[in-house]
């Protein structure tokens, strides 16, 4: 029988993603990312006749010219657009965690650290609404079917609390099976990561969220659930993160804003909002349940603003 050293790393990929599951505890998200760049590994080593590599013939060379196909891949060939050096870093960070893998089995392979990501020197952008235009999309939500009226709650939700769309579909009803709608809702739950934090729910999030479940006349667990009359057919009712996007997306158009508006841009106003609002960088790490500080820096546009302008008004010319 074939020790784990002697089975070529096409045949060692299932078990890696096994483990990142089990024992690790990824998010599924990460998971699903993890498993869809190592096929695109798979297929380049298949392409280039290497599919009975074994860990330990894994060289520099050879992760240096998968590098460089990563560089002159194109998303499309209508485009012709070259893959982002941050798209080719979560293709190089997966290659990472496989051999971080074999390092915990004994497998004889290229340590993990050999693999140097490729140089970002443009710094991340925040897309964020400002309060004027968060509120014109919330108030887009005014019908009073079930629909709107769920989708509403979905829209004060993700102000209100800041929360990841694949955290807002987790939400149960279960949660707000509470009589006081007239005070801040702290609520826990466990977010990226495996990582459990602190949500809070505004009083107009609550007040949409009581609007939408006393209209339900249902017993799925789901806060949020899709009301197609296909829905009920294919097992679950619980909204995707996808039909979410979709949602907001719909919302967005009606208001007017610009198209790049995602639910992801609704967790940057928030905590921009925050920050305008003068809370410590630390405690909207916190909010967003970033693991790292440096995450939470993209935010500096905020800061470095408010510094600006109280420098300004300390050293004005009229003084």
């Amino acid at each position: 029988m074939l020790t784990n050293s002697q089975l070529p790393i096409l045949k060692q990929i299932n078990d890696f993603l096994d483990y990142v599951d089990v024992e690790k505890g990824l998010a599924k998200q990460t998971q699903e990312n993890y498993s869809r760049c190592l096929d695109r590994f798979k297929r380049w080593l298949i392409q280039n006749k290497m599919q009975d590599l074994l860990p330990h013939q894994l060289t520099s060379e050879i992760i240096w010219k998968y590098r460089i196909f990563l560089s002159r891949k194109t998303l499309s060939a209508k485009t012709k657009q070259s893959l982002t050096k941050r798209t080719q870093n979560i293709y190089l960070i997966a290659l990472r965690g496989l051999l971080e893998y074999f390092a915990v089995r004994d497998i004889t392979a290229l340590p993990a650290s050999k693999i140097q990501l490729a140089k970002q020197t443009k710094k991340p952008s925040v897309h964020f609404l400002t309060l004027e235009k968060v509120k014109k999309l919330l108030d887009c939500a005014v019908k009073l079917d079930l629909n709107s009226l769920r989708n509403k709650a979905i829209l004060e939700t993700l102000f209100s609390t800041g929360l990841r769309v694949s955290e807002v579909v987790k939400l149960n009803r279960d949660d707000f099976n509470i009589r006081n709608f007239r005070q801040v809702l702290e609520l826990n739950i466990v977010g990226k990561g495996s990582k459990t934090r602190t949500i809070y729910f505004s009083l107009r999030a609550l007040s949409a969220i009581r609007n939408y479940l006393d209209n339900r006349n249902d017993v799925d667990k789901a806060l949020f659930i899709n009301y197609s009359p296909t829905a009920s057919e294919i097992g679950s009712r619980r909204l995707t993160s996808r039909s979410v996007e979709r949602i907001v997306k719909k919302y967005v158009k009606l208001a007017g804003l610009p198209l790049n508006t995602t639910p992801h841009t609704l967790r940057h106003s928030f905590a921009t909002d925050l920050l305008n609002k003068g809370v410590d960088l630390r405690l909207v790490q916190e909010f967003l349940g970033h693991e790292d500080i440096s995450t939470t820096q993209i935010y500096t546009h905020v800061t470095n603003k408010k510094l600006r302008d109280v420098y300004e008004k300390c050293h004005s010319d009229n003084d």
